[in-house]
């Protein structure tokens, strides 16, 4: 093999992006050797649900793991939006099993880190936990060796960063680089479906997921279990920025996060209402929107340093592709190095498939602003131009994400170089 494809690859971050990264590698390299560290012990649980759309629930498919997870979450096809009168003004097609060949699906976070890691096992892949990354110590065209915190070092091809927004291995790449704060911070809890006062002769239909907006902002409630009876609810509100004791103190003041979630209780539709009423308070919880500033490069200047992920582009969730971009790249990564031949080696075709990443996560970014906006309040949307807003364009106008192709441009990447 010729000296710039990798033999060996470490993957700093077990988490969604890490484990799949880890079996994609397997399923396309087998002859790479794969190494994992996870700096928390996989006891450590997570919380939170996520939105998975048909070009990541694709991916999964490719994986092995998507069967499992998709009768432990809940499918849909579209999130509604309604007015104060609970009448339907417009949705965002999230999936289509007529053409895309997926429908949306709503699953907890835990339930698919569980089921990758499940599949990783299964597969011969292990990973290292408690083991917590330190720095790289040299890197040269051969490989780079790297340090963790107890001071034991290692040396592979390539160090792969699939370590999260606050990323360890990306300060080696920009040692000053921090995310910055987007000014919004969601608050959300759960409620159970039968708590809420659903109306039964206003002549709307009353669809899940769905975004209500009133003029002072929106309320989100989505189903997050295989038959609808668990729902997250939330809001997100422009809020100061704290630092990380800050972020914390808040997310344990059950009184304040409850005091922002209900809000305004009595201009909401009563159906709203009926959800505030019912608010799990154990369940209560913060997301501040951080975004990772624009990066010229996501690889180091010898290239075998690599970052993916959230580390690379965190993006905040409104369009449901943070995960689903994670996916995208190291799935295309993958696939990418599958296709490595002595001519076509690692250093020609890294910059490439760079652009072409970097192209799909900036228009993932512009749809998520577009999307953020419509949850403005009022007097917020009255300062925008009709430009900063999405409009629904059908399904088919999805299929540049839902559908990205990403084999055929990955081969086509390649024949650039052949």
């Amino acid at each position: 093999m010729n000296s710039g494809n990798p033999t060996s690859v470490t993957i700093v971050g077990a988490g969604l992006a890490g484990l799949s990264l880890a079996l994609s590698l397997r399923q396309y390299s087998p002859s790479i050797q794969v190494s994992m560290y996870e700096l928390r012990e996989p006891t450590m649980s997570t919380t939170g649900a996520l939105m998975l759309s048909p070009n990541a629930l694709q991916i999964l498919d490719y994986l092995g793991v998507y069967q499992k997870v998709k009768v432990q979450g809940y499918e849909f096809e579209k999130l509604s939006y309604q007015d104060s009168s609970l009448a339907t003004t417009d949705t965002y097609s999230m999936g289509s099993q007529k053409i895309f060949g997926y429908k949306a699906l709503r699953v907890c976070r835990q339930v698919l880190l569980k089921e990758l890691r499940a599949t990783c096992k299964d597969r011969g892949i292990e990973v290292a936990y408690a083991r917590k990354f330190s720095k790289v110590v040299s890197e040269d065209a051969s490989g780079v060796t790297f340090e963790f915190e107890d001071g034991s070092q290692e040396t592979s091809s390539l160090l792969i960063g699939t370590d999260g927004i606050y990323s360890t291995v990306r300060k080696y790449i920009y040692p000053d680089v921090i995310p910055k704060y987007s000014g919004m911070m969601a608050v959300t809890s759960t409620i159970s479906s039968s708590a809420l006062r659903t109306p039964k002769d206003d002549g709307n239909e009353h669809p899940m997921p769905v975004s209500v907006h009133i003029p002072i902002g929106a309320w989100v409630m989505a189903p997050q279990n295989p038959d609808g009876t668990e729902l997250l609810v939330g809001t997100q509100n422009r809020h100061a920025e704290l630092d990380k004791a800050g972020w914390a103190e808040l997310k344990r003041d059950d009184k304040k996060l409850l005091s922002i979630l209900t809000a305004n209780q009595k201009q909401w539709p009563d159906y709203v209402q009926s959800a505030m009423e019912n608010i799990n308070i154990r369940n209560l919880g913060i997301w501040p929107f951080y975004v990772v500033p624009y990066l010229s490069t996501w690889f180091s200047s010898k290239k075998r340093v690599i970052i993916m992920g959230d580390a690379a582009h965190a993006i905040p969730p409104t369009a449901g592709q943070g995960a689903s971009q994670a996916f995208e790249d190291v799935f295309s990564f993958s696939y990418l190095v599958s296709k490595l031949t002595a001519i076509t080696d690692l250093d020609k075709v890294l910059e490439s498939w760079q652009a072409y990443r970097r192209e799909r996560v900036g228009k993932v970014v512009l749809l998520t602003s577009k999307l953020n906006n419509r949850r403005l309040p009022e007097a917020a949307k009255a300062k925008l131009s009709e430009a900063d807003f999405y409009v629904e364009e059908g399904k088919e106008g999805q299929r540049w994400l839902f559908d990205p192709k990403i084999k055929e441009s990955i081969d086509a990447l390649i024949m650039e170089f052949a």
